[in-house]
């Protein structure tokens, strides 16, 4: 296992599971930024509305930056307290630095994602976290 992949781990930033890459630019102790993204959709349950996100979030893998991507629905895990299964799809992206996500927030991959999905969602809210 890669010293990235033992990061990502570390951080609890992806599930058991999920396929991990080690970007050949970072460097190995390099903090990593993960920005974690939930949508609740305007109208919940339509499917082709879930789709389309999704595939406006794939899409989105073609930003250079991204060192990975991981777009999901809500699992099927126990019902407890502490979990929120409300939102409608996730997408967790990771980044070598501050300035990469930055450079994504204002890349226009990004920004068409914006203009052609914003009208599918009524709510998103965004968790960014680096390692410490």
């Amino acid at each position: 296992m890669s010293s990235f992949d033992r990061r990502v781990l570390i951080s609890g930033g992806l599930a058991a599971g999920a396929a991990l890459a080690t970007p050949a630019s970072a460097a190995p102790d390099a903090p990593m930024l993960f920005h974690q993204v939930f949508f609740w959709l305007k109208n919940p349950g339509d499917k082709a509305d879930r789709d389309k996100l999704i595939a406006g979030l794939k899409a989105l893998k073609a930003v250079d930056v991204i060192q990975h991507l991981h777009v999901g629905v809500p699992a099927s895990t126990e019902k407890r307290d502490v979990i929120d299964n409300s939102y409608d799809v996730s997408e967790l992206m990771v980044f070598r630095s501050v300035e990469d996500q930055k450079r994504y927030q204002d890349h226009p991959l990004h920004q068409k994602f914006v203009a052609e999905c914003s009208p599918l969602w009524s709510k998103v809210v965004v968790y960014d976290s680096m390692a410490v």
